[in-house]
């Protein structure tokens, strides 16, 4: 049995599109997950503020982390996500990432996107277990 931390490091051992985009992980338990990432002028749309795009793949690397926090490796089934306030260049975001429901292979997950104590973003994912560990390096 891997420990929540473990279970994170194996899951972004080979994942490119997280460390492209800078983000770290603060914390993770089993369920939760806590990630920070600062919006780079390259992430920016043509209004200036950070581009849903990468916010949701910054929300979902977040529900990542908590979903195979147990040591199970478990994939999206699906996400929504809302977007409430504006991000800007050189605003640091994180996403807290919490645990609603896990039922059998199914699992229920919010993030919210803060700067601050603002909620950029409200994500909701679907996770679903694959049904094996999540494989060692």
């Amino acid at each position: 049995m891997v420990t929540p931390r473990e279970a994170a490091e194996l899951l972004w051992r080979d994942d490119t599109a997280t460390k492209g985009l800078d983000i770290t992980l603060l914390d993770v338990g089993p369920g939760r997950a806590r990630l920070a990432m600062t919006v780079r002028a390259d992430m920016v749309n043509g209004h200036g503020t950070a581009h849903g795009g990468f916010l949701a793949a910054f929300a979902d690397s977040a529900f990542a982390v908590a979903c195979n926090s147990y040591g199970e490796a478990t994939v999206a089934a699906g996400f929504s996500i809302d977007f409430l306030e504006p991000a800007h260049v050189g605003e640091e975001l994180v996403a807290e990432a919490v645990e609603v429901a896990r039922r059998g292979r199914s699992g229920v997950y919010d993030v919210a996107i803060l700067r601050g104590e603002t909620v950029v973003a409200a994500f909701r994912g679907r996770s679903r277990s694959l049904g094996r560990p999540i494989a060692p390096a």
